[in-house]
């Protein structure tokens, strides 16, 4: 009794694949179609987050940003073989994409700051405004470069603070940059007496710059009368040196300065304070 309902079933089931061989076989052929575009996506995106990260690498990118690029190509790619594998199988994908916008929405809404930051950096790293190591100054910040990460930048002031920015400030403000250039140019405000000899100042401050090696000689060294006060004469003197004895060829040449100009007795000004007595006649 037994036996025969078995190979009852089996005839029925027969039959069955029989009569619905048609769909059977195009569900087949959906199945293995799915499963095929899923380990082509799957090998395509290795092959193309490899490649990806070796072009990253060869540009010296941050290995963070770089490595989180990478993941993003990685995944994004197979988000999309999922999504054709579906429709392949017959599931209505538009719902799908749909759902996985509204959640990259509300995703992107509740780390609104922290994605603008991470974007920031990404502009910092790849178009390289500053680089660590150097001097910069923006806003109300200056400092020199120790670390650039994903999110925020850490700065080391003069005094030895350290101070933490997120990278999205430092992208909305001008970003003056004292360190890249190889050479960078002095300026000094000379104020002497109005009876001092203005061919003698020109000459004294002229002859010290040109007869200090450290200032660039390929490049221009000038010194002008720029204004004339009631009790003074101002004097500006220019000259160029390298970025990284900048300061120091500046306290340098003012000491130099002060020692020719007293030696010449030429008299820096002083303020003048006058006071008169009206004495009333009885």
């Amino acid at each position: 009794m037994q036996e025969c309902n078995v190979i009852n079933n089996i005839n029925y089931f027969g039959n069955w694949i029989i009569l619905h061989q048609k769909i059977l076989l195009k569900y087949i052929i959906n199945i293995i179609s799915a499963i095929i575009i899923m380990l082509i996506g799957i090998f395509t995106s290795k092959v193309i987050s490899t490649t990806f990260n070796k072009i990253l690498y060869n540009r010296k990118i941050d290995t963070t940003i770089s490595d989180f690029l990478t993941i993003v190509a990685r995944y994004t790619i197979v988000t999309i073989s999922i999504i054709i594998s579906l429709g392949r199988l017959g599931v209505q994908t538009t719902s799908v994409i749909a759902i996985l916008g509204a959640a990259g929405m509300a995703i992107g809404l509740a780390l609104q700051g922290s994605l603008s930051n991470f974007a920031a950096g990404v502009l910092l790293i790849i178009f390289s405004p500053l680089r660590v190591g150097e001097y910069v100054f923006f806003k109300n910040i200056s400092g020199t470069v120790l670390n650039i990460h994903v999110f925020y930048t850490t700065l080391k002031t003069l005094d030895g603070k350290i101070i933490v920015v997120p990278n999205g400030k430092i992208t909305s403000n001008n970003i003056i940059n004292y360190s890249r250039e190889p050479c960078r140019r002095n300026e000094f405000i000379i104020n002497v007496t109005n009876s001092a000899n203005v061919d003698l100042v020109i000459k004294i401050l002229k002859d010290i710059m040109y007869n200090e090696p450290r200032v660039l000689k390929d490049k221009d060294i000038t010194v002008g009368l720029n204004k004339l006060e009631p009790y003074y004469m101002n004097f500006v003197a220019r000259c160029w040196s390298n970025t990284n004895i900048l300061n120091t060829v500046y306290w340098d040449l003012m000491i130099q300065f002060k020692k020719a100009l007293d030696e010449n007795k030429i008299l820096l000004p002083y303020k003048r304070l006058e006071i008169r007595i009206n004495k009333k006649r009885k």
